[in-house]
């Protein structure tokens, strides 16, 4: 299943729009990697598993670099990933 995107990118500006463009092509990359590795498992030949596989794993690099890009133009999201990073940390600690 694809995602849709649930803003109408065209009507946004300046900032808005920046944040939201690297938003919609990271839900892209996502369905990317969820559908090269729905293949990989579907089939039974393992060279289309590798290459499959492979393709995947790029997508999970864009997936990074388009991060990068989205927490340099949005603070907010960077101090939110974070306090996200710190909750799971605390949540998950062996006593």
């Amino acid at each position: 299943m694809l995602s849709k995107i649930p803003i109408d990118i065209g009507k946004l500006k300046g900032e808005d729009l920046n944040r939201e463009i690297l938003r919609a092509a990271i839900i892209g990359e996502l369905d990317a990697i969820n559908l090269y590795e729905e293949f990989a498992n579907m089939t039974d030949d393992q060279d289309i598993q590798i290459v499959l596989r492979d393709i995947a794993q790029e997508e999970k690099t864009h997936v990074g670099e388009l991060q990068t890009l989205l927490l340099r133009v949005d603070e907010e999201q960077a101090i939110e990933l974070e306090k996200g990073k710190k909750e799971v940390e605390e949540l998950t600690r062996k006593k």
